[in-house]
């Protein structure tokens, strides 16, 4: 049936720009996060969370004033043996009590607000982190391949910690405080005049004011410190992890005096940091001390006129304190603040970056009948200045097998890469079964694959997970039987901890030949109907690639098979080969055609039987005893 061409009818869109303030773009985006829409237990907690912040803010503003009335009760009954009321040491027990109560309050509500927003705070980190790593598994592989796999966890890992800081020291720290400060002048304003809420509000402004601009000014020192510690730690990591290398030149000294310079650094910065810390210290000291100074006199020049009490003169002391306290961190929390915020606004970016390769709106599943795969006229070039396709067709019948062979860099690997349709094609199209895999769900195209790559990279988990993973959920049983067709099987059996031994970062414990045995298990576990082996055997010996190509040919019937190979001598049974050369194909056959052909197939074969014997030859006979 003929197919009419199809373009891809969900075109790449350009990444949007980059708003004009991101940080607040950044507190905009977190904003949904802490309301969630149709989540009504969410959002009591909110509305709960709030009201115990307003009543421990409440109480703690009238603690002061409780304390004021005991301390004028004091003086009024001071001298007297018995008063109206029931008392304690001729202070009220109601204002005892009261004031008991009060400062309970002001902890107990601050702990329940915390309490009860904590599962708003932790849910809203959670799916930011989770809606982020999502979203960067649904990017192209040419966003991961221009970007630090490192960096973009520590995006995800610097945001969700930035989150969490703001959440509990902006929302319950700082606002509250400014809360406070206002009730506190309103009450100062209310019993005295507005010259005590006048005094208050300029000691904490001025107060506020050079702590940030004094910590802005310390920031160079931080960044500086932090340039210096990151400096010597990759300094240290790079020396230790290539210890072998420093060992065989005998540079431990070189390596020493590089680490000593990047310390150098450090301590030099250090030193800036904590006695710039001391100015600030000491500037916020003053400028509390001088507010309570004038406070108290003022205080006390009531206190002598008479309109003004021992009560009034301890309770603004107590206010100025009061305010004062949580403020005393407010050069960290201005500094934390600002990188909560950087950090927050670096994970959401990785939001904004577009995907482009997306799914056509409407696209269905990839319906696999027959197993087809056709390429038609296929261009393509990772960078439009280079092409590395030029005018590829081909075509894999059902349950066939196609070999593409050909010098390195002529294209053999983007041919895989785009039937995964890691990145979509310049011109032409690629067909499964008449269905150009630009018009169907990714899902569904990559399920119907499955590859074996010429760069193994395993799970950092054990031999059965990383089976596994071709198939999550199966059994104990087919794992053993997919390692057995791998020949894997009696090498796994024979491990102390069998199929549970952790394979190392990167599958480091295991040879390159083990790593690409689990590949090749882990595939057959998935059992699609389109099998794809980029280079499969190239980490494994020749007896071993003999023993696998056996297997890979039984598990590979009734399969389409497309083979990106290097040694010749592995697709000999091919149905047929395409020789690929500056990305066009110059030759295709079966091999016999192609060696009588006496072309690029034949040379490349000579090529690789010379070197071959050359092998053998330089192995030295064993002699055996007589």
């Amino acid at each position: 049936m003929a197919v009419s061409p199809a373009q891809p009818t969900a075109a790449p869109q350009k990444a949007p720009a980059a708003p004009r303030h991101p940080q607040l773009e950044a507190l905009r985006t977190l904003l949904p996060y802490l309301w969630p829409k149709g989540e009504w237990d969410l959002r009591a907690r909110v509305i709960a969370s709030v009201t115990c912040l307003i009543v421990a803010k409440l109480a703690n503003v009238y603690v002061p004033i409780l304390f004021k009335q005991m301390v004028d009760s004091l003086g009024t009954v001071a001298g007297t043996t018995a008063t109206a009321a029931v008392s304690v040491a001729g202070v009220s027990l109601g204002l005892l009590l009261a004031y008991g109560a009060a400062r309970v309050m002001s902890q107990a509500f601050a702990e329940f607000r915390d309490g009860i927003f904590a599962k708003v705070a932790q849910r809203s980190i959670r799916k930011v982190a989770l809606n982020t790593f999502r979203h960067l598994h649904s990017l192209s592989l040419k966003f991961h391949l221009e970007r630090q796999t490192g960096g973009l966890n520590r995006a995800i890992e610097r945001g969700a910690k930035g989150i969490e800081f703001l959440l509990f020291f902006i929302l319950f720290n700082v606002l509250p405080t400014l809360f406070e400060i206002g009730l506190v002048c309103i009450i100062l304003w209310t019993l005295y005049d507005w010259t005590f809420a006048a005094v208050t509000f300029l000691t904490i402004a001025v107060y506020i004011w050079y702590s940030l601009f004094v910590t802005e000014w310390r920031i160079k020192f931080r960044r500086e410190m932090n340039e210096s510690d990151q400096s010597a730690n990759t300094k240290a990591v790079d020396s230790l992890l290539n210890y072998e290398t420093v060992k065989y030149f005998g540079n431990e000294e070189h390596e020493a005096r590089r680490y000593d310079v990047a310390l150098q650094a450090y301590e030099k910065a250090a030193v800036k940091s904590r006695t710039s810390l001391a100015t600030l210290n000491v500037g916020q000291a003053f400028i509390i001390a001088a507010g309570l100074v004038l406070m108290m006199g003022m205080a006390a020049r009531g206190t002598a006129q008479g309109h003004m009490t021992v009560g009034d003169f301890v309770l603004v002391n107590a206010y100025l304190i009061q305010l004062y306290l949580p403020l005393n961190f407010l050069g960290f929390v201005y500094r934390e603040i600002r990188q909560s915020l950087i950090d927050m606004e670096a994970m959401f970016a990785l939001l904004r970056v577009d995907v482009e390769i997306a799914d056509a709106p409407g696209a269905a599943p990839l319906d696999v009948t027959a197993g087809e795969i056709r390429f038609e006229n296929v261009e393509f070039g990772y960078d439009p200045r280079r092409p590395i396709l030029k005018g590829v067709s081909f075509t894999v019948a059902p349950g066939r097998k196609l070999a593409i062979v050909g010098p390195s860099g002529a294209g053999k690997s983007t041919i895989s890469r785009l039937l995964y349709r890691f990145y979509d094609v310049g011109s032409g199209r690629i067909l499964i079964d008449g269905q150009d895999i630009r018009n169907v769900q990714q899902a569904s195209l990559r399920a119907a694959i499955g590859i074996v790559p010429q760069d193994t990279v395993l799970f950092n988990d054990t031999v059965a997970y990383n089976i596994a993973y071709g198939r999550p959920g199966a059994d104990t049983a087919e794992i053993e039987n997919a390692a057995r067709l791998a020949h894997i099987h009696d090498f796994v059996s024979a491990l102390p901890d069998g199929y549970k031994t952790m394979v190392g970062e990167r599958g480091l414990k295991l040879s390159g030949g083990e790593k690409q045995r689990v590949a090749i298990a882990r595939t057959i576990l998935k059992d699609p109907p389109i099998l794809l082996f980029d280079e499969a055997t190239s980490a494994l010996d020749s007896h071993t690639e003999r023993e696998i190509q056996d297997n890979l040919a039984e598990v590979a019937k009734n399969h389409t098979t497309l083979v990106i190979a290097h040694r010749l001598s592995t697709i000999i049974d091919a149905d047929e080969i395409i020789v690929l050369d500056a990305g066009r194909v110059v030759e295709r056959g079966r091999h016999d055609e192609l060696l009588r052909a006496e072309g690029a197939y034949a040379a490349m074969w000579r090529r690789q039987q010379e070197a071959a014997r050359r092998e053998w030859a330089a192995v030295p006979a064993v002699e055996v005893p007589a």
